[in-house]
């Protein structure tokens, strides 16, 4: 594991010497916890003496799909409460009688609902999230269900939404009390968060109304105008949380929130011959079969393996933002490589 760690450093060192991003936080490990770890750079290049720590706070960005929507809803399905592949329509009030009713969870879960892509919600629903919510979930999708793979954020919306109608209880609560509470994960948590902790948090981008960069406050604009808790984004964690989250992916033996039948129907493909493929949330790793990983925009990332018994967490603030996304993809797939093959 030696070489492995030395590997990774000088990979994630060179990061911050190109200005990918200004610090990282990583661990790999397997079901028996945390095997190697390291830190790198700063989190904040404008505060000096920042270093990045291990318990360094960070904004998980789509990470919050994974640890928040995909666990409670895989929790729902095993109690068979929440069935995969019945139209939302027939179990589901709110959207019936809507397009939205003919797409099932499935659907959503491997981005094959045929939602719209990238949209400011506020330009097309207001501000109101009661007004907000009719439209996302009353809006015609942009495609029939199934004919293709497109990600988009809206899938992890509805699929909150949706949590909360079959459980009664608001998102927030949903992920504390059904997945990080019983997990351990003391410490994370929906922002926006209190000052005390803001100020343990790596800064994301640039908030153009302040002219400084958001600490403890969403990245994600859509989650910042439903008040920071929202499917998309909005959750905040650090290294040993997300750790203690994939232990429990592996450790058939550990599983509460939610069991191994929901991990081994997710990490699979399910998209049969259209591309990209896609598992449920999760999707293959670049260049591996056997690794499933999330990323976010942020600059973090999270990856897989029940047949290696491996996992990864790679943690970054992507502070200097650019429409260029090969250099932290890069990085990212060399980590994988490096962390688990």
């Amino acid at each position: 594991m030696g070489d492995t760690h030395e590997s990774i450093t000088e990979l994630l060192d060179r990061g911050v010497r190109e200005r990918v991003f200004p610090g990282a936080v990583w661990a790999i490990g397997d079901r028996d916890g945390v095997r190697e770890w390291g830190t790198c750079g700063v989190a904040d290049p404008a505060v000096p003496g920042s270093l990045m720590r291990r318990d360094t706070i960070f904004d998980i960005a789509s990470l919050t799909k994974i640890v928040a929507v995909w666990a409670v809803i895989g929790g729902l399905w095993e109690e068979e409460r929440l069935p995969l592949d019945v139209p939302l329509d027939g179990f589901w009030p709110e959207v019936a009688g809507h397009p939205m009713g003919n797409v099932t969870v499935r659907h959503l879960l491997t981005h094959t609902a045929g939602l719209p892509l990238r949209a400011n919600l506020r330009n097309q629903y207001g501000t109101d999230p009661g007004a907000i919510r009719a439209g996302v979930l009353h809006e015609k999708p942009h495609d029939l269900p199934g004919r293709a793979v497109k990600y988009t954020d809206r899938a992890a919306l509805v699929l909150g939404y949706l949590a909360e109608h079959v459980s009664g209880r608001p998102l927030d609560r949903l992920a504390h009390e059904r997945v990080w509470q019983p997990l351990g994960m003391n410490h994370t948590r929906f922002g926006p968060l209190p000052s005390e902790l803001a100020a343990d948090c790596a800064p994301t981008e640039l908030d153009q109304d302040t002219g400084t960069h958001l600490k403890g406050i969403a990245h994600d604009f859509s989650a910042r105008l439903l008040g920071g808790v929202c499917g998309i984004a909005g959750v905040f964690s650090v290294l040993d949380d997300l750790a203690l989250f994939q232990r429990h992916l592996l450790d058939p033996a550990a599983h509460t929130s939610f069991g191994l039948a929901w991990v081994t129907e997710s990490l699979q493909v399910h998209t049969g011959s259209l591309t990209p493929s896609r598992g449920l949330f999760w999707h293959p790793a670049p260049g591996s079969d056997d690794t499933y990983v999330h990323y976010g925009f942020t600059g973090t990332g999270m990856w897989t393996s029940p047949k290696r018994e491996r996992w990864g967490v790679l943690l970054t603030n992507k502070l200097y933002y650019s429409r260029d996304r090969d250099p932290l993809m890069a990085i990212r797939d060399t980590f994988c490589r490096l962390a688990l093959g």
